[in-house]
């Protein structure tokens, strides 16, 4: 769904379309009958006040009765509009959400490299706030004006065409000075809302790197850096409200002031060329409605930087539904045998510098492997690429003898299980973060799961077990006890092939047996690609891959790698020496 930012807007607006005109239908009927004051006015005043000599108060005290209850039903109808116009401003803006956080599933994992969280989050929620504005409170007030505008100006052509006509100027003057306030508050709406995406992303980094920032007393340059975004939304802000300040309210009065103008001077002019007599009731009249015609132009032209913001805001929120996605296919597969194969794979992240070079592996079911290396040798992009976050640009991957690229990627992980070196715990409960809500999983599962990795050991000891509450990045457990919970949660979905990217890696000498049993564990009965940074935590696999600058360069087991005595030797020499130095001191 392409087009203008407009008519999406207007696209998302017609999914509640026969609420809205179920409230527009209410709202014209509220506007006619609140209109009908100034003519009741009018009959009062000129056939039974003015000229009268004795007035009956009977017939005036009926009108006058009938105009209040013609108020109760307009407040009645006035009262739904309101209620239904809100609620499909709600809905509206909640599909919207939707829309786009689905989207969100569905963009590819480079996608997220190259941008902040931050800013992304800010297009899901701020700009969708801004856009929930739009519908909220300003479609309500332009369609609340331009029907009382419509049903004033047919009340003034009734009363007296000539004059009417006069007033529809007012109707190009404002369309005129739309356009203007559209050019240059776009620009600055565009800056701010920018701004305020850099501002939560340099929240969000700033928060998550706290310790590192009070660590190196880099205090002040985090300041800095937050003050010239806060000065910049600052500056354009200012200008925005100049900008709102000279055109809204001052436009308003001067519109305001020549319409008084041209109906005394017109009912002057008939008045004293004798064209036309004016009687007080229809002058009473007129001024009546050109005083509350005024009332929806000021509410109209209020609204012009909020539907600017809006505006911008949507095109931000298009901009990231418009980037490709892929469609989630969950069909369900037999589960893998667990053979994995490269063919002469390579990739790159900016298609330019490659980080995997022509590399060629095979793994059998039931098979552990590992790869080793040291940084950048490019051990994490393999398991990036058997996960399908990303594609190779050359070769092809295979898995059970099937072609990954021909398979969803919801297909390719359904069985294949993860523990990362820095576990990730979401908010909620300990059963909850090992069944992640897939009602597949039951509870006596994920209890078996804990208890098979050895974390019922610290779990039972906590006032609410294995129900105990989760903070966020689950900071209440030490690393160790972080990756027990990761390692249930892998055993507990059964996956065919398991990946362990360094999950030993940040854990102390002590806690390292406990991980190693765990890992044990969920090895049995899977295929296993280990990303190793202690080369003493693999010497039982049944391969061991060593990469450089994204070539295998060696392969073997243990041993013959050992006998081999090329760069895994040295490895492994250098880590036994740091591994005495540490025991001697």
């Amino acid at each position: 769904m392409k087009g203008s930012t407009e008519k999406r807007l207007f696209q998302y607006a017609m999914s509640s379309k026969k609420t809205i005109w179920i409230g527009i239908v209410c709202l014209i009927i509220s506007v006619g009958l609140e209109l009908t004051g100034p003519f009741i006015a009018k009959l009062v005043i000129d056939n039974h006040i003015v000229g009268v000599t004795n007035p009956d108060m009977e017939p005036i005290a009926k009108l006058l009765g009938l105009y209040l209850g013609l108020l109760f039903f307009a407040a009645f109808f006035q009262y739904y509009k309101t209620y239904l116009l809100q609620l499909s401003a709600n809905r509206i803006i909640q599909k919207m959400r939707n829309d786009v956080f689905g989207h969100i599933q569905e963009l590819p994992m480079q996608h997220f490299v190259d941008r902040p969280a931050g800013k992304i989050v800010a297009r899901v929620t701020n700009d969708t706030e801004a856009i929930k504005e739009l519908y909220m409170k300003v479609l309500e007030t332009f369609v609340d004006g331009f029907v009382y505008m419509a049903g004033i100006f047919i009340a003034l052509f009734l009363l007296d065409v000539r004059l009417a006509m006069i007033c529809l100027v007012l109707l190009p003057i404002m369309y005129i000075w739309m356009r203007l306030f559209k050019n240059y508050a776009g620009k600055y709406n565009r800056v701010i809302r920018s701004t305020v995406s850099e501002i939560n992303a340099n929240i969000n980094e700033s928060i998550q790197g706290m310790p590192i920032i009070q660590a190196f007393r880099r205090t002040k340059m985090a300041k800095d850096e937050f003050e010239t975004l806060n000065e910049r939304h600052y500056d354009y802000q200012i200008r925005m409200n100049t900008l709102t300040a000279l055109t809204s309210f001052n436009l308003v009065k001067i519109l305001r002031g020549l319409a008084f103008l041209s109906v005394i001077w017109y009912f002057g002019s008939q008045s004293i060329s004798g064209t036309t007599i004016v009687t007080a009731g229809v002058l009473y009249a007129f001024v009546d409605y050109l005083t509350r015609l005024f009332e929806p132009v000021n509410q109209i032209v209020s609204q012009f930087p909020q539907l600017e913001q809006a505006r911008v805001a949507g095109a931000r929120v298009f901009e990231l539904l418009d980037v490709p996605g892929e469609a989630v296919n969950d069909q369900l597969m037999e589960r893998y045998q667990g053979d994995v194969r490269f063919k002469n794979v390579s990739f790159a992240y900016d298609d330019k510098e490659y980080v995997i070079r022509n590399v060629s592996f095979h793994v059998r079911p039931g098979e552990t492997a590992a790869f080793v290396g040291h940084t950048g040798s490019g051990k994490s992009s393999i398991m990036n690429l058997l996960f399908r976050f990303y594609d190779p640009q050359k070769g092809r991957m295979e898995i059970d003898g099937m072609n990954t690229m021909e398979l969803s990627r919801q297909q390719v992980r359904s069985s294949i299980g993860i523990v990362l070196q820095d576990p990730f715990i979401f908010t909620g409960t300990i059963l909850s973060n090992i069944t992640l809500n897939d009602p597949s999983i039951s509870r006596e599962k994920a209890i078996d799961s804990l208890k098979a990795v050895g974390a019922d050991q610290f779990i039972e000891k906590l006032p609410n077990g294995y129900d105990e509450p989760v903070k966020e990045s689950g900071s209440e457990f030490s690393t160790g006890q972080r990756q027990l919970i990761s390692f249930a949660r892998a055993l507990a979905f059964d996956p065919a092939i398991l990946i362990l990217d360094e999950a030993t890696a940040n854990i102390d000498t002590e806690t390292e047996g406990l991980i190693q049993e765990a890992m044990n564990v969920v090895k049995k009965g899977r295929t296993t690609l280990i990303i190793a940074h202690r080369l003493s935590t693999i010497q039982q696999a049944d391969q061991i891959f060593v990469l450089e600058r994204g070539k295998i360069i060696e392969r073997g087991s243990h041993e013959e790698l050992i006998n081999h005595e090329g760069k895994y030797y040295q490895m492994y020499r250098m880590q036994q020496g740091k591994m005495q130095l540490t025991s001697i001191s």
